[in-house]
């Protein structure tokens, strides 16, 4: 009963997707020469990560029987996204500043916080997930020479690691 109003569609294996491109992404920028193209496969990368979890929300959503953007679904949303449209404008402010350099912790504390969020009424790992993004990014903020492995561990290691308990514990 507890968890009749929980928001179960977060899909464990499309987090190990997103956390096996992410790893791509993260080599890929690695190899960039300037911050312009740095961000830009970090930004490309976040595209296509979002594509990712809609569509494997979307699977298993259908799959659970569960609505998605009504209930839970839509209530998981309304915490997720604002702090990620908000990370969208700190990060074109940080950009223009010429501050990339910061951009992966402050991109793992906002992506941290908005799982907390939206992860409140999902399966009890989920918030747990968040406050590792946001251990992460704080830890990339205090250490920003390290900041494209922080990418690789929060957004590839984090993504996989959880993805996987979720998809084994939580039904894919």
């Amino acid at each position: 009963m507890e968890r009749s109003n929980a928001f179960t569609a977060v899909p464990g294996w499309g987090q190990v997707i997103i956390g096996a491109t992410a790893l791509a992404a993260s080599y890929l920028a690695s190899r960039q020469q300037t911050p312009a193209a740095w961000t830009l496969t970090w930004l490309a990368e976040a595209c296509l990560a979002a594509t990712v979890a809609s569509f494997a929300m979307n699977l298993k959503s259908q799959r659970l029987g569960v609505p998605l953007i009504s209930g839970p679904g839509r209530k998981f949303l309304l915490g997720f996204l604002p702090p990620l449209l908000a990370g969208s404008v700190v990060t074109l402010i940080l950009y223009r500043a010429g501050m990339t350099r910061i951009l992966p912790g402050v991109w793992s504390l906002i992506y941290g916080g908005a799982v907390i969020s939206g992860g409140v009424l999902s399966v009890p790992i989920v918030p747990v997930m968040g406050a590792c993004f946001m251990a992460t990014g704080a830890a990339a903020l205090l250490l920003p020479a390290f900041g494209n492995w922080a990418m690789a561990l929060a957004f590839g290691g984090l993504h996989i690691m959880f993805g996987y308990w979720i998809a084994r514990k939580h039904g894919g």
